[in-house]
């Protein structure tokens, strides 16, 4: 353990100290920084804790005190800032083998304030089966996975399964702090009854507002043979091999006024090349190859304005929503010269922020645009958004409304728009409409129920209305037009309380209300997702 730190099995007993903003107005500074692991599962208000329960903690390997330590954006001696000590907090969520984390001033002495940052640990051995079914499709396999290997935050997965377009068995290793640094590692490699595929990444991101540089790099390539769905039906087929490779340094002055502004330049090189499937159908379109070598220049930008809060996408978990803005904008420049099929402009722009509304309402917009320009005509334009508003509805209910839209201009073959189960249309079978663009309308009231089942999840429910369609001519061949696609339908949420696994567990009955007589008058949707 690093000097300094010291690990503690319970509470401190310590003088109450100030809130953050007066510690940081006095000028304090940080003393002792410890860090306190707190079981999976906490016996109840009679002390009584369940022998599996109690097992469960004894077995399992909790996470070492310098993997947090080595997430944290402040040291010993440094003055107090309310500002690091929540973007902290924020970086440690985004850990998924630990659950609300809290960085507590416990004694504040001789102008020194001790820390202690404490996190309930999860179980993070997952071992064992997994189903889904989504769009009138099962999908599931055989998974063992650990997310926090010995207590030291690595991930290590098996699986083998099987979902709507093959059956494949993937190896992936992510390590997020390579040897207690900021180092980011990932590696995957799969096979596939179509193909097989390898990805190996390292980078050192921006890890926080105030970062003053980064990098990255990444490798892959991927076989596969790639389906054309017509009405929730395979209809066709095409093979794809895809080669990536990326290098890049961004570097940035840090915060500096309510924003962190960073710009990254690099090589990047997307080689796609596809050809006829054996024992597939041909689809009307084969895509074209599609060859780009470019160097990018991409400027980036976010404004420090967040909130947290709970249930709204999350059940009984703390949640933190970017209200600020936040932009991107990346101009790259193919050449035949670097090794293209192509002279190309590619540009990327996107932008987000949110408004609050009072009562607690909020609104969350996002904006984004692709696009290629060839000879002075675009290619592959793709310009999509939605929005995302929030009304509580009582101490444990929330409205939600949500609006997503995706228009595309000169798309190429392979990036054709589908709309259907798979992507919230949750009444109709996967990839049921297909063309040049989406719309999809979604309304929920949602639940939040004070029951917990066995300290395993927390319970909560909605019921839905979807309402979407596919618009303009497919790429890869003619799709059924039945109009404006509407469903209704209710579902049980479950929310992980001592798990790494996804989050929210969604369990739908879906009711279509339009469209052929041939598909099922009721949906099933079984399905494990990051989001209520």
């Amino acid at each position: 353990m690093a000097a300094g730190f010291a690990a503690l099995s319970g509470p401190l007993a310590a003088e109450p100290c100030a809130p953050w903003p007066e510690l940081e107005a006095q000028g304090y500074r940080i003393g002792d920084i410890r860090v306190r692991n707190l079981p999976i599962f906490e016996a109840g208000p009679d002390g009584d804790l369940p022998a599996l329960y109690g097992l469960a903690n004894r077995l399992h390997i909790d996470t070492r005190d310098s993997v947090i330590e080595s997430q944290l954006l402040f040291s010993e001696g440094e003055l107090v800032s309310e500002r690091l000590v929540e973007e902290t907090e924020r970086n440690l969520r985004d850990l998924r083998f630990i659950r609300e984390p809290d960085v507590t001033a416990v004694d504040c002495h001789d102008g020194l304030v001790d820390l202690e940052v404490s996190a309930h640990e999860v179980w993070t051995t997952n071992p064992g089966a997994s189903f889904e079914r989504t769009g009138g499709s099962n999908s599931g396999g055989i998974k063992l996975e650990e997310l926090n290997l010995f207590g030291r935050g690595k991930q290590l997965t098996f699986e083998l399964a099987t979902d709507a377009d093959r059956s494949f068995y993937t190896v992936h290793w992510r390590d997020p702090g390579v040897r207690g640094s900021r180092w980011i590692h990932d590696l995957a490699f799969s096979d596939s009854n179509d193909g097989h595929g390898w990805r190996v990444e390292l980078e050192r991101p921006f890890y926080s507002l105030d970062t003053r540089w980064s990098f990255g790099t990444a490798l892959q390539q991927d076989q596969s043979v790639e389906p054309v769905y017509r009405l929730g039906e395979r209809v066709a087929g095409y093979g794809r091999q895809t080669e990536y490779g990326e290098v890049r340094y961004g570097w940035s002055d840090g915060l500096s006024n309510g924003w962190s502004r960073r710009i990254a330049t690099g090589f990047r090189r997307e080689h796609s090349t596809f050809s006829l499937a054996p024992d597939e159908a041909a689809p009307d379109t084969l895509p074209a190859d599609r060859l780009l070598d470019y160097p990018f220049l991409r400027f980036e930008g976010v404004q420090d304005d967040y909130e947290t809060i709970r249930n709204r996408d999350q059940i009984a978990r703390t949640e933190d929503q970017l209200f600020g803005i936040r932009y991107a904008l990346e101009v790259g420049l193919s050449s035949t010269g670097l090794g293209a099929d192509r002279d190309a402009l590619l540009a990327h722009a996107e932008a987000s922020r949110g408004w609050r509304i009072a009562e607690d309402r909020a609104l969350f917009a996002d904006l984004k645009l692709t696009t290629r320009l060839e000879g002075g005509s675009v290619a592959d334009g793709l310009l999509s958004g939605g929005l995302r508003y929030y009304h509580p509805t009582g101490p444990r209910g929330v409205f939600f409304a949500g609006l997503a839209a995706a228009a595309g201009q000169a798309l190429d073959a392979d990036h054709e728009l589908t709309i259907g189960g798979d992507t919230g249309l949750r009444g109709y079978p996967l990839r049921f409409q297909a063309g040049s663009g989406t719309a999809l309308l979604t309304i929920e009231q949602r639940y939040f129920t004070p029951y917990k089942l066995w300290q395993l999840a927390s319970v909560g429910g909605a019921v839905f209305f979807d309402m979407g369609k596919a618009f303009g001519e497919p790429t890869l061949g003619p799709s059924e037009d039945y109009g404006l696609l509407k469903d209704v339908g209710f579902g049980l949420r479950l929310g992980s309380l001592s798990s790494a696994l996804g989050n929210v567990l969604h369990i739908d009955v879906a009711f279509p209300l339009d469209g052929p007589r041939s598909i099922d008058r009721v949906q099933f949707l079984v399905k494990t997702k990051r989001s209520f």
